[in-house]
């Protein structure tokens, strides 16, 4: 410890300077200023902690340079760079979600032109209350409106990029695929490679609902043929095929004087076999014999002489001879039931002896309305099937009526039935499976796709690129990014397994005036296929993109406070740092000055 003493000369003292050790010694020195280099020391470190407490308030920041906080500053800079990344992810994340609002302000204008093309096509099929010149102006506004969507999907942009021209659509070999209807790729994970493979294992096929009315539910000849005998001149006449085709089929008997040869004709339209014949030609040409000839030699039929008759003159019959019911296949008795599908229900009433195929008929002319057909083979009966594939279709038949006798609804196999979904599997995933329609929706691929109706065939492909990449996150990794596949809205592509749009226009096959019932079908299926889109399109822009904006703001305010902690200086304590130094300088440099007094005591030695 040194301490100087002084003594003041007014009081009539003798100045002494000295210098006590803590040996208790003490020097006097002028070489070296012991006292002034302490007091230098003492107000450079003061100077330092005034221009760090002065840097920091000056720049807001705790660690201005490596030297101040070393550790602190590797984790601030750490942060700083996820904190510029996250911003830029941000950034990324409402860039995604204008572009998906532009892309759905277009599909909404599409939805709006197809819902106006949907009132039109059911307006032209009330052809019994329009006019030729009224569907002609309904086709010319569907044209127009076509060409409006057209000119949708090549307008919609956003910064010069077409979003619903097909640009931001997956690349796939998908379509190469013989059983593939059709295919929606929604999402996928491309991964690093740039592609991804696809293999589609199909378990077991869509089936319909099918309910089968047996043969033992109608009459059926012993033989499977009509025959009968021609009044009492013994020709037989069997029909040269089997079941209810040749039903009461009248044969009639036209005397033509003077043709010579007998021949024979069959109007199927008519169910009539009409046998010509010539009274007054020798007998070898009107005989039994050369008739049953002639109706042997029309194809239809054959004619068969029973007995020995055969040369006798032919004797036209007194009655009208007709085949009845003898070839079978018609119901026994009266019959009521109630036919019902996936579309509605129908009630048919049929009498005693109405045919199968009558009757397969009548359900085929309102399948639209049930959703229900029917078609019958003389060895397995009337098979009633749904029109459509899966779980959700649906054959029921009630009999409401049945006269005493009837066999027809204990030859139902049942009385309801339904069909089933295909199963299949996406490379190796369960998919979900709805009739003909498989999907899948994984953090690697989410597709929709149809396969031929019934198929049962194993398929794969490549998607090998395409989709509108969008960066999420704040590393450049496939697990931060999403992928979203945005397919074209141009009438040559909308459309699905029933047909495209474009053949709704005019001279197309599905226009007013050539299909307005498969004009319906098509533009029922865009519609749900562009609302199915704008759904997706909702679904990724308020679930994927508003919740990660929503985290990436959590993550990027809790970052920052981080680093503020780290980095930024405490004014309230540099504050006091500062006034702490300043008045420490102040000492400091009024200490020096002392110090640098206390040689000059020198001199009163030498006096």
């Amino acid at each position: 410890m040194v301490v100087c003493l002084s003594r003041s000369i007014a009081a009539g003292f003798y100045i002494t300077s000295a210098i006590y050790h803590l040996d208790g010694t003490t020097m006097t020195r002028i070489n070296t200023n012991v006292p002034s280099l302490v007091a230098q020391s003492r107000l450079q470190n003061s100077n330092q902690d005034l221009q760090t407490a002065l840097t920091r308030l000056s720049t807001g920041l705790r660690i201005n340079t490596g030297a101040d906080d070393p550790a602190g500053l590797i984790a601030s800079e750490a942060l700083r760079s996820e904190i510029t990344s996250l911003g830029k992810a941000v950034s990324n994340t409402r860039r995604a979600s204008q572009i998906i609002s532009t892309a759905d302000s277009g599909l909404g204008q599409v939805s709006n032109l197809l819902n106006d093309i949907r009132g039109l096509v059911v307006e032209a099929a009330n052809s019994g209350g329009l006019s030729t010149e009224e569907i002609a102006a309904n086709q010319l506004q569907i044209d127009s409106s076509l060409e409006a969507i057209n000119r949708i999907s090549q307008s919609t942009t956003f910064q010069g990029s077409k979003l619903l021209d097909g640009t931001l659509d997956f690349v796939s070999t998908a379509r190469s695929v013989a059983s593939v209807r059709d295919i929606n790729i929604d999402q996928a994970n491309l991964g690093a490679v740039g592609q991804i493979s696809a293999e589609v294992v199909i378990g077991s096929a869509a089936t319909q609902a099918s309910i089968t009315a047996g043969t033992g539910g109608f009459t059926v000849a012993g033989n499977a043929n009509d025959t009968f005998v021609v009044g009492t001149d013994s020709i037989t006449i069997t029909a040269a095929a089997t079941g209810s085709d040749f039903n009461d089929v009248q044969v009639s008997f036209v005397d033509d004087a003077g043709s010579g040869a007998a021949s024979a004709a069959y109007d199927a339209t008519q169910r009539t076999l009409t046998v010509t014949y010539d009274s007054t030609a020798a007998l070898g040409d009107r005989d039994i014999d050369a008739i049953a000839a002639a109706i042997t030699a029309d194809g239809t039929f054959t004619g068969a002489v029973v007995g020995a008759n055969g040369g006798d003159a032919f004797v036209e019959p007194t009655s009208t001879p007709s085949t009845l019911k003898t070839g079978g296949e018609v119901l026994n008795v009266d019959l009521v039931f109630q036919l019902s599908g996936e579309n509605g229900s129908e009630t048919f009433n049929f009498g005693s002896g109405t045919s199968a195929s009558r009757i397969s008929d009548a359900v085929n002319l309102v399948s639209d309305s049930t959703g229900v057909s029917a078609e019958f083979s003389s060895t397995t009966g009337i098979a009633f099937s749904s029109t459509g594939y899966g779980s959700d279709t649906l054959v029921d038949i009630e009999v409401i009526n049945e006269d005493a006798g009837g066999t027809f609804a204990t030859s139902l196999s049942a009385d309801r039935a339904t069909g089933n979904d295909i199963v299949a599997t996406v490379n190796g995933v369960e998919a979900d499976g709805e009739g003909n329609k498989l999907s899948i929706n994984t953090s690697v691929l989410d597709l929709t796709l149809t396969v031929d109706a019934g198929s049962s065939s194993n398929f794969s492909f490549q998607i090998t690129g395409g989709g509108a990449l969008f960066q999420l996150g704040p590393d450049v990794t496939t697990n931060q990014q999403a992928r979203l596949g945005i397919g074209s809205v141009s009438t040559g592509q909308l459309g699905g397994a029933n047909g495209r749009l474009y053949e709704l226009g005019s001279g197309q096959a599905r226009s007013l005036d050539n299909d307005v019932a498969g004009a319906s079908v098509i533009i029922e299926d865009v519609i749900a296929k562009v609302t199915g889109l704008r759904g997706r399109l909702g679904a990724f822009q308020s679930t994927t993109l508003d919740s990660n904006m929503v985290s990436l703001n959590d993550t990027l305010a809790n970052l920052q406070e981080a680093e503020s902690s780290i980095r930024d200086a405490d004014f309230a304590q540099e504050s006091a740092n500062l006034t702490r130094a300043q008045i420490l300088v102040q000492s400091g440099t009024n200490v020096l000055a002392l110090a640098n007094q206390n040689p000059q005591n020198v001199l009163s030695l030498l006096r």
